[in-house]
């Protein structure tokens, strides 16, 4: 169940009521794809730097090791050792993705895995199979992600897809949660909205699912290429055509900049493999803009990534020191830079929830927007 705690303009501070724990919204889901965050970071760390909430893959734990297994060794949560909320994704995505080795019909999608090339069909049923036997605590509705750009004849009709898609979903759902040995009886149902740069197909998708009094919604199928200002001004359309009292989810976004804006129209759910991937690579997030560790001026830093920072990286290394572990491409580099960004993120997080509390989201925004912008000098 959700609660509306506060409405400060559009931006709404939640609380959603799980069976593995309450999720304080607005919430950034850090993003472990194949049921761990690439750069050798645990859920203990997880826990250490404030994550609530923890994203894993649908389709890619289907292939490896496969949700059977999954489900043999206890579910999801106790397979990696997370006792708090994880999300599914459904699969819909990788029919994005993995446009060259998929074949969409009626009944579902037909893939070639991208591992070993072996056949797989993925319906709304055998999506909800699937997410049910990881037993998440939050399963997202099977859907197709159109291409974009996409003639408005193809959306229509992808749309209409995923609205006959979502009723299948929630009725399969509904009747795996009542199977005796279901993992988690209480497993949720996030519907997609879809539509691409269409305003009025994604305002009439969104009533249509709106209707089936799901547990949450979410916007999908931006961020794959269109502009930022097209982005906004899509949720600017659909979030007010999307129930106020349940949480909504914008997913694959994004950039604290996106995720500032998002806050302001109304959005309750993130996810982003940014934090992660830019990390990896060497890129870190500050109050002060981005850094490149990689850049030689760091070689003789002895300051922490950023002062004040509470994260693990930050209380105990220096950037010249992180920077000669990237150099010399040991795993701890990466470890430490993922770990500061996911921190960097959660708080970024929390310092949103309390200005929606204090009521001054619009000022908070666009001191951080300010913060945040650019590479430091």
């Amino acid at each position: 169940m959700y609660q509306l705690l506060k409405k400060d303009g559009r931006a709404k501070r939640g609380l959603l009521h799980t069976v593995h724990g309450d999720i304080q919204t607005p919430v950034f889901m850090n993003v472990g794809t194949a049921a761990a965050i690439k750069g050798a970071v645990s859920t203990v760390d997880l826990k250490e730097i404030g994550t609530q909430v923890e994203l894993s893959n649908t389709y890619h734990l289907h292939v490896r090791p496969g949700d059977h297994i999954v489900k043999q060794m206890g579910g999801l949560h106790r397979f990696m050792n997370w006792d708090r909320p994880i999300l599914t994704d459904s699969g819909g995505f990788q029919v994005f993705s993995l446009a060259s080795l998929r074949s969409i019909k009626e009944e579902g999608v037909y893939f070639n895995s991208h591992i070993d090339g072996r056949k797989i069909f993925m319906g709304p049923e055998q999506s909800m199979q699937i997410q049910s036997n990881l037993g998440s605590t939050i399963a997202m509705a099977f859907d197709e992600c159109p291409p974009y750009p996409a003639t408005r004849e193809y959306m229509q009709a992808s749309v209409d897809r995923t609205t006959r898609w979502l009723v299948r979903c929630r009725d399969e759902l509904k009747r795996l949660n009542s199977l005796p040995d279901t993992v988690n009886p209480r497993q949720m149902l996030f519907g997609i909205n879809q539509g691409g740069t269409y305003e009025d197909i994604r305002r009439e998708h969104a009533k249509q699912i709106a209707a089936l009094d799901l547990d949450g919604y979410a916007i999908g199928g931006l961020a794959v290429g269109e502009t930022h200002a097209e982005m906004y001004r899509i949720l600017d359309e659909t979030v007010p055509c999307l129930p106020e009292n349940k949480p909504v989810y914008l997913m694959g976004v994004g950039t604290p900049a996106n995720i500032l804006e998002g806050v302001e129209r109304g959005v309750d759910f993130f996810d982003c493999v940014y934090p992660s991937r830019n990390g990896r690579h060497g890129h870190v997030y500050t109050n002060h803009g981005k850094l490149n560790l990689f850049n030689q001026k760091y070689e003789t830093d002895g300051r922490p990534i950023e002062e004040g920072c509470g994260c693990p990286a930050c209380r105990h290394y220096s950037r010249a020191y992180i920077r000669h572990l990237l150099k010399a491409k040991e795993m701890l580099g990466m470890r430490l830079c993922v770990l500061h960004n996911l921190y960097f993120y959660n708080t970024m997080m929390t310092e949103i929830r309390d200005a929606i509390d204090r009521g001054d989201y619009r000022s908070y925004k666009e001191k951080k927007l300010q913060a945040v912008s650019g590479d430091v000098e």
